[in-house]
């Protein structure tokens, strides 16, 4: 692979003539060149302030607007709000779990690295089995995902827990029907997995019998690790 011509990419964006003017430096006086935020806490700020301006946030309570929020911040989507479903006390239920120390367990390491281990108000255990060397072979024993068989190893941990499901429909299958079979309850679930095969209807089965669980879920095609772990942090954050 040719290495990036970072010149050739200036001559083109600014001119030639500027080009030279600088001897081969970009101006930040060009008028050519793009202003922008560097401030991290400012670009937080006023993102939130477009995202409140821009969405139809009437359908959530306070506690739910502030987790919508950042789930939209995440997939820079505003009108995804309208596929957002809060079932009733799910803030609550999830932000008194992780206050008391519930674990938090994910489907997929991209929804556990999303977890922000500081905003946690219990040092809470953010837990992937996904990794696991016995998965393989159980999900061969099952014939189903490795996604689907590393929910077998949450048994023991279930009762009490956070579950987040941001990645893999099969999982949240599985999940509902470990629950179906009188698996532990958790506090809460966000089911938000994302994708064309299984992703919708794992969600909407969820919405319909979610088994007594107070969950968090995005109708649709659209969910992903980044919104799961966005959701996360958001309840983490106003849990302290």
């Amino acid at each position: 692979m040719n290495p990036v011509d970072y010149r050739s990419r200036a001559r083109r964006r600014h001119g030639v003539e500027s080009w030279r003017k600088t001897g081969g430096r970009v101006d930040r006086r060009d008028p050519g060149v793009t202003h922008y935020l560097h401030d991290g806490a400012a670009i937080y700020e006023r993102s939130f302030a477009i995202i409140r301006a821009e969405a139809d946030l009437s359908q959530f309570s306070e506690a739910e607007e502030d987790v919508a929020v950042r789930m939209i911040h995440a997939c820079g989507m505003v009108e995804a709000s309208k596929s957002f479903v809060f079932a009733s006390g799910v803030v609550t239920a999830a932000r008194e779990a992780l206050r008391a120390g519930a674990a938090i367990l994910c489907d997929s390491e991209m929804v556990s690295h999303g977890v922000t281990r500081t905003r946690l108000p219990a040092e809470n255990a953010v837990i992937c089995t996904l990794r696991d060397p016995t998965v393989p072979a159980l999900a061969a024993k099952l014939r189903t995902t490795r996604s689907a068989a590393a929910i077998e190893l949450w048994v023991d941990r279930l009762a009490g827990s956070v579950v987040a499901i941001g990645n893999a429909p099969t999982s949240l299958f599985r999940l509902l029907e470990m629950l179906d079979q009188g698996a532990p309850h958790p506090a809460a679930i966000l089911g938000i997995p994302v994708g064309f095969v299984g992703a919708e209807e794992s969600k909407e089965a969820l919405i319909t019998n979610p088994h007594g669980v107070p969950f968090i879920a995005v109708r649709g095609r659209i969910g992903g690790s980044a919104m799961t772990a966005a959701a996360l942090n958001g309840l983490a954050r106003s849990g302290v």
